[in-house]
């Protein structure tokens, strides 16, 4: 491991301007990218240690205070989970449970127990991803870890990686399970940062690799992530998240849909629906929801949806099983989303 500085911030002003002030990048590769934040370490530290991620400065955000930082509050407005609050917290709040069950699902079913216990929810949000081409520096074409490289996923073993969201450059697939949940309830981000603290749309937070894939959210450097923001909705309690993988213990998704329903009898009055496992990004399914609302969930009309959710899909060799598995994923989640009582 490469030697680094080690700033411990007691406020997230301090951390800000530690971030800034260290770290600044030598510019002659994407792992060195100048500082980076520790929250609960469960990706960082095993990048560095795999020499994946270089920072020259990482700035500890364990010592911020944790009675705004770490809350997780239910109020008139919604819920408000601030971002240093662990996996597990939020996955065993009543309030959540109750009021947003997608959340909770997607939390306990993601990594391991010791994991969930360390992890925090913004570092969650922001975890990179579990491609073996980018993780394992022998091999020297990935195109996220050094832009213009090349990609040796494409012509790989891509069994893991997405049909959604791809490019000529990139088809890693987001391992997360969390950002599904949010992007599904209109979640907004509350960020500070050097130029200030500012509100934004979740759905705005992660970007889809067109030619810079290395470039995988929106945040500036020094932004630090204060919570997020999920609104009183109607449906947020008709809420599942269903997650298909190869084993059913610490394993990431192949396949997963969060979903919320509202319904007029057996009408679709609204929905929301995103997709994990399948896309370079947390993945909104638009078109499937289209394709629902007003109408009642009979086969056909779930099918319609399914083949509206994966139009835009490219697979390659390994991973087309996905475009079918996805399908019935998202058919299977809507189904037992309707049987909930609330």
């Amino acid at each position: 491991m490469r030697p680094f500085q080690f700033i411990r911030a007691d406020s997230p002003q301090a951390a800000i301007v530690g971030f800034s002030n260290a770290g600044e990048s030598d510019g002659s590769d994407e792992r060195s990218r100048g500082s980076q934040y520790l929250a609960g370490g469960t990706t960082l530290l095993d990048l560095m240690k795999l020499g994946v991620m270089q920072p020259s400065a990482v700035v500890d955000i364990n010592g911020l205070p944790t009675d705004s930082l770490a809350q997780i509050d239910l109020g008139p407005r919604g819920l408000r989970l601030g971002a240093m609050a662990r996996m597990s917290d939020a996955a065993e709040h009543p309030d959540v449970i109750e009021h947003y069950p997608v959340i909770a699902q997607s939390l306990s079913l993601a990594a391991s127990t010791q994991i969930r216990n360390m992890a925090s929810l913004g570092g969650n949000v922001l975890q990179r991803t579990r491609c073996t081409y980018f993780r394992d520096t022998s091999y020297p074409n990935c195109n996220k870890r050094t832009p213009g490289s090349g990609c040796a996923a494409m012509d790989g073993i891509n069994r893991q990686h997405a049909v959604l969201g791809v490019s000529g450059d990139c088809i890693a697939s987001y391992p997360g399970d969390f950002a599904q949940a949010l992007i599904a309830l209109d979640a907004q981000v509350e960020i500070n940062g050097p130029g200030g603290g500012r509100v934004i749309p979740f759905a705005t937070l992660h970007r889809t690799p067109g030619d810079t894939p290395h470039l995988e959210h929106t945040l500036a450097p020094g932004d630090l992530i204060i919570a997020f923001d999920i609104p009183e909705l109607p449906f947020a309690r008709r809420s599942l998240f269903l997650k298909i993988r190869d084993r059913e213990s610490y394993e990431f998704a192949l396949a997963s849909a969060a979903v919320a329903l509202d319904l007029d009898g057996e009408t679709v009055k609204d929905v929301r629906i995103a997709l994990g496992g399948v896309a370079t990004a947390p993945w909104r399914a638009e078109e499937a929801e289209a394709r629902l609302k007003g109408q009642s969930l009979g086969d056909d009309t779930l099918a319609a949806a399914a083949e509206a959710a994966f139009a835009q899909a490219s697979p390659r060799e390994h991973n087309a099983f996905k475009i079918d598995l996805g399908k019935r994923t998202l058919v299977r989640a809507l189904q037992q989303a309707a049987t909930l009582e609330i």
